[in-house]
């Protein structure tokens, strides 16, 4: 008997419950009520069924974030055909690859992103659906068409009474069987599309279930062919019960402010960037005016603003968020001191595809700044050095939420445990006598000064990008010297009214500043500022090895 319910008994539970509440939602869009969800997931397997498509088989998903894709998800995942999500903004070259490399047998895409593929090139492929209309894209044969054309009557024919919530039954014999093939990354070098299996989405469910608030309603922001928007925004609130609302094109500001509005969401999954962005638009230039400063130094009124700040700053977010959860990188120390003071519902969480995606969490009330959490109770997570309190060393962890390898690369799987079955996270870090884990970096990214220091660039970078008019920057090592490459606040300069000379004269400014606040063997020697943004992951990490 298994320890925790298997996350598709808790989405069939949900779904009997919640029959004719909203489940999958695009704004300004398709609403599906969980019934409908049901229903159309049904309408699949039966189709699925009937082209003899067996368990284990492998379905891509190539698609923009939406209700149906949500659907489609569902429909092949608990069919027990492996579903292969693969992130929207990936090449049409690189998912093509992927397709193949992933031995998937039919693919679920956007007719647009159809068009930029060579069905020649992806010789396994026995049919492509529309995800926004369901329609065949391509068969390969006549019986694939007729099976679809005749979706309905296949349906009609097994349920002529009606499909109601007890008909509603989902496969949970299958705790160690592949579930997921999650590819990390586009690159069509070496590609590692990590294992993860229905027992490793359980577990995470199962840990969220009992430690992440629950609530009505969710904005869904992150890719959800992503492990972390995929679980956390999908998949565990889905089996509460809770109402989805995926937001379609790229937000702007705008839209995002008005379907919070519209919303009110319980929670808020993001990642540092964008709250970092909002705390030097919207409450540094509230707390930098000389008379709040001024007021901000008197006992009790100093609480008055805070809350004044905090507040302003959960009703933008519609008002109900009960949590903020970060993940994906560190949040800026500057940042977090005054999320601390203004006592905002925040708190940064560790994770990684590998774990399906959670390694480290805490409750808001009990978050410790700077950490990202203590380890998730479904894993035992390790430092792997002499001193684990004071000296960093690799970040290992092992549990029922970890991937059994990468799919097809024996190599890289052996390479990623331990001998004795750790997971190597390839992240530096160190953990408090409570459990807290906090991390140093990653171990690929690590300088080795001339003198023998380790200095971590998340730790420079973080002062930097403190430095008036830096909008982001990447720490990189020159020949045993740290150079910061910084990309200009626009914005900043431009509402400031800074003349040629004076932008001329921000890098000479930003590194004195930021050499004032770091310690002798971590100084920067150059500052050299880039014309463009940083290219960025799906979760909005910088690509670190992109700069040299």
């Amino acid at each position: 008997m298994e320890k925790y319910p298997h996350y598709l008994e808790r989405l069939q539970n949900a779904t009997r419950k919640y029959w004719d509440k909203a489940a999958l939602n695009s704004i300004g869009g398709e609403s599906f009520t969980y019934g409908q969800m049901a229903t159309q997931i049904e309408k699949f397997h039966l189709v699925f069924e009937k082209l003899g498509i067996k368990k284990g088989e492998k379905i891509a998903l190539w698609a923009r974030n939406g209700a149906r894709w949500g659907m489609s998800y569902l429909s092949v995942n608990t069919y027990e055909t492996v579903i292969v999500p693969l992130l929207a903004d990936f090449t049409a070259e690189s998912a093509q690859f992927l397709v193949n490399h992933s031995e998937s047998i039919a693919l679920f895409t956007n007719e647009d992103k159809w068009k930029q593929m060579d069905i020649q090139q992806m010789p396994a492929l026995r049919f492509v659906v529309d995800v926004d209309s369901w329609k065949l894209l391509y068969a390969a044969d006549e019986q694939i068409s007729a099976a679809f054309a005749g979706m309905d009557e296949l349906f009609a024919a097994k349920w002529p009474d009606g499909y109601g919530p007890g008909d509603v039954v989902f496969p949970t014999d299958n705790w160690d069987n592949l579930s997921t093939i999650n590819y990390t990354s586009g690159s069509t070098g070496d590609p590692k599309g990590v294992m993860l299996t229905y027992r490793n989405f359980s577990a995470n469910v199962d840990f969220s279930q009992r430690n992440v608030p629950a609530g009505d309603k969710m904005v869904s922001m992150l890719p959800m062919a992503h492990m972390y928007g995929l679980v956390i925004e999908f998949i565990y609130p889905l089996c509460n019960g809770t109402a989805i609302y995926w937001l379609g094109k790229a937000p702007t500001p705008a839209t995002l402010l008005k379907a919070f509005a519209d919303v009110k969401p319980y929670l808020l999954i993001t990642v540092p960037l964008v709250m970092e962005k909002i705390y030097k638009s919207k409450i540094k230039p509230t707390l930098d005016k000389p008379a709040v400063k001024f007021l901000l130094k008197v006992p009790g009124v100093n609480q008055i603003i805070y809350k004044k700040v905090k507040d302003g700053l959960v009703q933008a977010f519609g008002g109900n968020v009960q949590e903020f959860i970060m993940g994906g990188a560190a949040l800026n120390p500057e940042v977090e001191k005054i999320f601390k003071k203004i006592k905002f519902p925040y708190l940064v969480g560790y994770g990684m595809t590998e774990a399906c995606p959670l390694l480290a969490y805490e409750h808001w009330t009990k978050y410790v700044p700077g950490s990202c959490g203590k380890a998730v109770d479904c894993a035992t997570v390790r430092i792997d050095s002499e001193d684990p309190q004071h000296i960093a060393g690799e970040i290992q962890a092992k549990g029922e939420n970890i991937t059994i390898g990468y799919f097809k690369n024996p190599e890289a799987s052996a390479n990623a445990f331990t001998e004795d079955g750790f997971l190597r996270t390839g992240d530096l870090g160190i953990m408090d006598k409570d459990g807290n884990i906090f991390i140093k970096g990653r171990s690929k990214s690590m300088i080795l000064t001339a003198n023998g220091q380790n200095v971590y660039p998340e730790e420079v970078e973080a002062i930097v990008n403190n430095q008036p008019f830096v909008a982001e920057s990447v720490v990189v090592d020159r020949a045993g010297k740290i150079v910061a490459l910084v990309y200009l606040d626009k914005d900043g300069i431009k509402n400031a009214k800074l003349d040629d000379e004076a932008v001329s004269d921000l890098p000479e400014k930003i590194l004195a500043g930021a050499n004032r606040l770091l310690p002798a063997y971590s100084k920067i020697a150059k500052v050299e500022p880039v014309l463009v943004p940083f290219e960025k992951t799906p979760k909005m990490s910088i690509k670190r090895f992109l700069y040299k």
